[in-house]
């Protein structure tokens, strides 16, 4: 075992360092170091004592204990849709709730269906984007998930790129499609992961503080 920490650079070992010293290099989470408490070198993100260090960069690495479950999603779910309620009302048509009314009651027409059609893959859209945005920003997932100490990170604890937040969120579709399995596969699945996290390859976490 090391009796410092030494960092590996440009193919070349630097130490020994107290703890204090390496985190004030600033650390990527890639950056290899070999720890006075393990008998390999290691990726910094990958030790537990600069896991602080790291969720203060904005680095969340998933781990079996930080993965956010069913419930806590749910919750930030019914958050998200409230909010969102409120701009999406804004491209309601005069006549919907005309429209609604006969949809339900099996009376609607063809210009009604479209009417429909067209109102929800607005709404979609705009809750992709809004989700896409809120999750490429430092925010690193959306108000809904704020609220409930959640941040959506790729396999590596970074937060996502625009595209692959965009990615996540356009799979919703598809998770939602047959009986909203893609949603439920986070009850019984390893890494509580639904079918749109494993396209992007994104994980939900839950924050310490």
């Amino acid at each position: 075992m090391a009796d410092g920490y030494y960092i590996s650079k440009n193919e070349e070992e630097q130490g020994p360092f107290t703890q204090e010293e390496v985190m004030q290099m600033h650390l990527d989470a890639d950056t290899m170091v070999l720890s006075p408490l393990a008998d390999d070198w290691e990726q910094a993100s990958d030790l537990p004592e600069f896991f602080n260090y790291f969720e203060a960069r904005g680095f969340y690495f998933p781990t079996e204990d930080n993965l956010a479950g069913f419930g806590w999603r749910l919750l930030a779910y019914i958050a998200d849709s409230l909010i969102m309620s409120y701009p999406i009302s804004f491209f309601r048509p005069e006549n919907f709730a005309a429209v609604y009314n006969r949809a339900v009651t099996n009376a609607a027409t063809v210009d009604d269906l479209v009417v429909l059609l067209k109102f929800n893959l607005v709404s979609f859209l705009l809750v992709v984007v809004y989700h896409a945005i809120c999750e490429f920003s430092p925010l690193q997932g959306s108000l809904g998930k704020k609220m409930f100490r959640l941040v959506v990170v790729d396999a590596e604890g970074r937060r996502l790129s625009f595209l692959r937040a965009l990615l996540r969120n356009l799979g919703k579709f598809v998770s939602g499609l047959v009986l909203l399995i893609g949603y439920l596969v986070v009850l019984w699945d390893d890494r509580k992961q639904t079918w749109h996290d494993k396209w992007a390859n994104a994980y939900v976490l839950i924050r310490n503080r």
